[in-house]
């Protein structure tokens, strides 16, 4: 019958990759609706008609698969040409990308099985996949999600796979990158540059027995690997990496991680999530070598994230050291000659396969705290998931924002949603440059955004700030906003909870390393006021000069010195400093020759760290003090109740006072431990303190907790306990570091355009 009536419905989210349509198909099937499904460069589209169009709109979002993320159902009426006499699945269409990609999945259950066991066609093979796991954004090329759009075209698929892929009923319909061992991607095991014939995953298994550091291609791109159990292994990967003291992160099973960790029902839930991250967990039984985290009381472990890795696991039978494949500050390796070029003075031999990686993307990193998980880094896995926009947003411009120096990583705000990139590494780093320059393009053609305004921090000295230029000259409408580094923050978090646009005023404690403030000077530990359009700096650290610059960022001696002198303890410096000539450094000072003034909460990690003899030279990766720091605080708990002095009096927290205590407990043979803990306890103090007041006073509505520094789980945990009965926001999807700065500068600039 022509003209007959039904419904348009329109379904945004991650909707694409997570068999949503044969769902939606055997979801109209037991409704006895009739019409079809695709997918668009929008998300699903869907025509229906039938007797129970209302309990079927419903169920679209309440009973979507596992992996979905239904962010909205929208219906109009629809008059079809002809009454449709069944529901099909059909095509996809292409046109401008505004849906939600797939992050790549670990290993379903399903699958795992289907490896292990022996009756199976794919018994072994280390690239079974299905529409609830496996590569999905390090394949894909561009929208819609279709297999001749990812690096899965080079694979035709034999009449098996094919057979699942296009029944609907099989949880393989539309599964891009299905394969088997007769169509698929292959492994090979390559030593001095030839492949070795034989059971690659065995024979690579047997190596790593042997003391082998081996180079693993996994999803995003190439592991450094070795037996995390093998001292020697762990020293001489340390030693051909050239990396002394960061630690490394580690791959076993559940049974294996709890044999050295402290992994409860929450860490276990966080371990076999989809995006199987890199969790931090506190070490506990069985001791593995101490040049897996030198110094360190926790170790990140993470799952098997791929067939490939669990096969080589199980083979193992033990946990490996999983570190990512690059020289020290490059990017992660993803191509096998690159990996050949880059990677063979670190190896042995190379676990290689011939599925090429498209997108270049870390481990994400997150840890637990009393307040819930966190994410550290945001890589494989989370991206690229996206977050809705605050309210008073939905109509915000297309902003694109990036970010800062370190932990680089843009955002794109379009249609009511933000979405934060992967992590791009340190701007510092030319190869890390250019890879953020291909991110800015890549993401740009991938989601078709077009950018009517673009932000940046502060600092003219930023490759990011210095690239936002450039596109902003490009772009004959774009405007370029400058947004304050510690405003960004704060406002990244308020964005991450939620906050509306006409919320009202937060107090903002941002504490991180350092960031151009409003006043020319560097600021780092802040109390600010305001919302997403302006803010006042209610109260900072007490200032004191960055000795040496930049240098003082790498040697947290000169930290100590300023700490020291700043608080009348000259003398005790030239005690503990003894063998170094100090005369210079004071001068330099003094006359404020490469010494800006600095309210840097980071730096104050490095002088306390420094004073209790846990760096005494330049660290050896940013952030090692204060993780050694707070390490040693974490085992003495009783201590966190005995906060150290602050002078609060004034808008300066001077920390002069807590020194001078901590001289007394020096001079008393207290615990290091001790000290530490009452350093945290003192910060936590001092802030906390202050930004209650302001809440109190009603001169703000929130507190928000943002930057580096609250990547300390200890020092999070203090301030939450200290703010308690105050709206209190933090960061849990985003990252507190820099990692998440862009997000914060795209929502202050929409609320100023």
């Amino acid at each position: 019958m022509a003209g007959a009536t039904g419904r348009r419905i329109r379904v945004r989210g991650q909707v694409q990759g997570v068999g949503f349509r044969p769902f939606v198909w055997d979801l109209a099937r037991r409704m006895a609706i009739t019409g079809d499904v695709r997918n668009d460069a929008e998300g699903v589209l869907i025509h229906a008609a039938g007797p129970a169009l209302d309990a079927f709109e419903r169920a679209l979002a309440t009973e979507a698969p596992p992996l979905a993320e239904v962010q909205a159902v929208e219906s109009a009426s629809h008059v079809f040409d002809c009454a449709p006499e069944r529901f099909e699945i059909v095509a996809s269409a292409g046109g401008a990308a505004d849906t939600g990609v797939t992050p790549d999945g670990a290993t379903c259950p399903a699958c795992l099985t289907e490896i292990r066991d022996p009756a199976e066609r794919r018994h072994g093979y280390a690239f079974t996949n299905c529409t609830h796991c496996g590569p999905r954004f390090t394949i894909l090329d561009r929208l819609p999600y279709d297999r001749a759009q990812t690096s899965m075209r080079d694979f035709p698929m034999c009449a098996a796979c094919r057979a699942e892929y296009e029944n609907p009923a099989d949880r393989r319909f539309h599964a891009q990158p299905v394969a088997c061992p007769a169509c698929g991607p292959r492994p090979w095991l390559e030593v001095d540059g030839a492949e070795r014939p034989g059971d690659p995953i065995a024979q690579a298994a047997g190596m790593l027995r042997d003391g082998a550091i081996l180079g693993v291609k996994g999803l995003g791109g190439f592991h450094l690997a070795c037996d995390a159990r093998n001292g020697d292994a762990v020293q001489r990967l340390r030693d051909r990496k050239r990396r002394p003291a960061k630690p490394f992160a580690l791959m076993g099973g559940l049974d294996m991680i709890r044999t050295h960790a402290d992994a409860g029902p929450e860490a276990e839930a966080r371990l076999t999530d989809p995006a199987a991250p890199i969790l931090l967990l506190t070490a506990r039984g069985a001791a593995l070598p101490e040049a897996v985290a030198p110094g360190q009381d926790t170790l990140g472990w993470m799952l098997p994230s791929t067939p490939l890795h669990h096969l080589l696991l199980d083979a193992f039978g033990g946990p490996l050291v999983m570190t990512s494949g690059n020289l020290s500050g490059q990017p992660q390796v993803i191509g096998n000659d690159e990996a050949r070029a880059k990677l063979s003075p670190f190896v042995d031999g190379f676990l290689m396969h011939d599925r090429d990686i498209l997108r270049r993307l870390d481990d994400s990193v997150e840890r637990l705290t009393p307040q819930g998980p966190m994410v550290l880094r945001r890589a494989r896995g989370r991206v690229p998931g996206t977050l809705p926009l605050p309210p008073g947003f939905e109509d915000a411009p297309q902003v694109l924002a990036f970010g800062g120096q370190l932990k680089s990583a843009i955002c794109l705000t379009k249609s009511g949603r933000a979405l934060l990139s992967h992590h791009l590494g340190d701007l510092d780093d030319r190869l890390c440059f250019d890879e953020f320059r291909k991110a800015d393009a890549d993401y740009a053609a991938l989601f078709d955004h077009r950018p009517q305004i673009f932000a940046c921090d502060l600092h003219p000295g930023y490759r990011a700030s210095q690239h936002a230029e450039t596109r902003a000259r490009a772009h004959a409408d774009g405007a370029l906003i400058r947004v304050q580094h510690h405003h960004a923050h704060m406002a990244a978090c308020m964005a991450e909870n939620g906050w509306p646009r006409d919320g009202g005023p937060v107090a903002g404690i941002v504490l991180d390393g350092l960031g151009l403030g409003a006043d020319g000077t560097i600021w780092g530990g802040e109390i600010l006021v305001g919302d997403y359009v302006g803010f006042r700096r209610a109260a900072h650290l007490a200032p004191v000069p960055l000795i040496g610059g930049d240098a003082a960022q790498r040697e947290p001696w000169r930290n100590l010195l300023a700490r020291l002198d700043a608080a009348g303890l000259g003398a005790l410096a030239d005690e503990i400093l003894a063998g170094r000539d100090l005369s210079l450094p004071r001068a330099a000072a003094a006359r404020g020759v490469n010494a800006p003034l600095s309210s840097s909460a980071g730096r104050l990690f490095d002088a306390f760290a420094a004073a209790l003899g846990l760096v005494t030279g330049a660290q050896s990766f940013e952030g090692e003090a204060a993780m050694r720091l707070e390490a040693l605080a974490r085992s003495a708990p009783e201590a966190l109740s005995r906060p150290y002095p602050f002078d609060a009096a004034g808008e300066a927290l001077d920390p002069a006072p807590m020194f001078r205590a901590w001289a007394f407990d020096r001079a008393d043979g207290a615990p290091p431990e001790f000290m530490a803990a009452r350093f945290h306890a003192a910060l936590a103090e001092a802030f906390c303190a202050r930004a209650r007041q302001l809440v109190e006073g009603g001169e703000a509505r929130a507190i928000a907790l943002s930057g580096g520094c609250f990547q300390n789980a200890t020092l999070l945990d203090l301030c939450a306990r200290k703010l308690e009965g105050l709206p209190v926001l933090i960061h849990r999807k985003t990252p507190a570091n820099d990692g998440g700065l862009a997000l914060g500068q795209a929502l202050i600039a929409a609320a100023g355009a």
